[in-house]
């Protein structure tokens, strides 16, 4: 029978091989366009253990470059880390023959017992706003991280003090594991491209450990080196935080999300506003910020309660005046507030958020607070957002972002109101 390939196969992007019939038997070999290729089954070897299964198309394109620079700042973390570690269990009293087990035992419990009502506080207050904040709160988490190590290094200086300060350490890492762990899981949720969350998850695990691994042997050399001499262990502290922020901020900056929240989606607006072009996800997300501010524009609330709104039926009539949407707006105390109906779509939740930026971007501008000229403000933005909001969302799918879902900041009040007809 004369030779031929009956058929290929690849698995994912990286092996291929080639089925071929020679002399009557049918044959398995790898590609000879491969042939030439060096050190591919370890490499291969090295996919299988610490990527996902089907990478790269199985993962968002900003997938490599956020981990190597996760990676990183893993790295700088777990040797601060063991300086941290070092310096409470000396403060604590290991080595000092005057130090009891019984004392040393009440100060780490209550450390673990400050930390775990830290985290159930944290979460309770915050844990909401995790999901449209993910960047803001991961890189806040790193800090904080950082804080509570320089307290741990700094304890053993004020034993007057040192139970004082590792509790309070205690709580700021309670924080960061609620606010590290729930980011996280946004980002792996952002990476999946065929819902494998699950995989992504366990590879970084094995990711970390193996950086943690590394970590640790480090550690083994900088231990004798660092032992009572606090002076080097601040330098060798400082110089691995630096490190550790420089690596998150890079991490948090390659991460380029589709979906709106309210950051993205008011800085997409606002360049459609100036010159009609609609950013790409790309560049939104290298506009976005990634560091808390504080007083810099008038501040929106969604789904809130009816009465933040209105205080009376005529201003429901005003609020409903050239609104056909199931959402009102208001301003109240200088802030945009949002009332959201049941019947609401993903895109009038959109709608509704472009337009309470429109009206934080009036209010910001104007000099005058009247009851009558706030109303007035929210009409003319009704009138706005209905002159320009089908091309912009139009522009917003054709480029790039995801409209299914979004991560905007909503509560969970849902109002039913009445109008003048009904």
């Amino acid at each position: 029978m004369e030779s031929g390939v009956l058929a290929t196969e690849r698995f994912g992007s990286s092996e291929s091989f080639q089925y071929v019939v020679k002399d009557g038997a049918m044959k398995r070999s790898r590609d000879p366009s491969q042939e030439g290729e060096k050190g591919s089954s370890v490499v291969g070897l090295f996919k299988s253990v610490f990527l996902p299964q089907g990478y790269p198309e199985s993962v968002s394109e900003d997938y490599l470059q956020y981990q190597l620079w996760d990676t990183l700042q893993a790295f700088s973390s777990s040797l601060s880390g063991t300086l941290a570690t070092q310096a409470s269990l000396r403060g604590i009293g290991v080595g000092n023959q005057e130090a009891t087990i019984a004392a040393a035992t009440i100060t780490w419990l209550f450390r673990d017992g400050m930390g775990m009502l830290g985290r159930i506080l944290f979460a309770w207050r915050k844990g909401s706003k995790l999901d449209s904040e993910a960047k803001k709160w991961r890189l806040f988490a790193d800090v904080l991280n950082d804080i509570a190590m320089f307290m741990e290094i700094l304890a053993p200086h004020f034993p007057a003090f040192f139970t004082l300060i590792v509790c309070t350490a205690g709580v700021f890492k309670s924080i960061v594991g609620v606010a590290g762990g729930a980011t996280r899981a946004v980002l792996t949720v952002h990476q999946a491209r065929r819902d494998n969350m699950a995989d992504i998850s366990a590879k970084d695990g094995s990711q970390e450990t193996l950086v943690n691994l590394a970590g640790l042997l480090v550690s083994l050399i900088l231990i004798p080196l660092v032992t009572d001499n606090s002076l080097l262990t601040l330098c060798l502290f400082f110089l691995f935080t630096l490190l550790h922020l420089f690596a998150n901020y890079k991490a948090v900056r390659a991460v380029i999300m589709e979906t709106f929240n309210e950051a993205r989606l008011s800085i997409v607006l606002q360049q459609y506003l100036k010159d009609k072009q609609i950013l790409s996800p790309a560049e939104a997300n290298r506009r976005e910020p990634v560091f808390f501010e504080f007083g810099t524009k008038v501040p929106i609330k969604l789904g809130v309660r009816l009465q933040e709104v209105i205080n009376s039926p005529e201003e429901l009539n005003l609020a409903l005046k050239g609104n056909t949407k199931p959402y009102l707006l208001g301003i109240k105390r200088d802030c945009v507030c949002v009332c959201l109906g049941p019947a609401a779509s993903v895109h009038d939740e959109i709608r509704a958020v472009c337009q309470a930026v429109l009206l934080s971007n009036m209010l910001t501008s104007s000099t005058s607070t009247g009851p009558s000229d706030d109303w007035g403000m929210v009409h003319r933005s009704h009138q706005l957002i209905d002159s320009i909001f089908n091309q912009f969302i139009k522009g917003a799918e054709a480029a790039g972002w995801d409209l299914k879902r979004t991560l905007l900041d909503w509560d969970e009040w849902k109002v039913e109101w009445k109008t003048k007809s009904s």
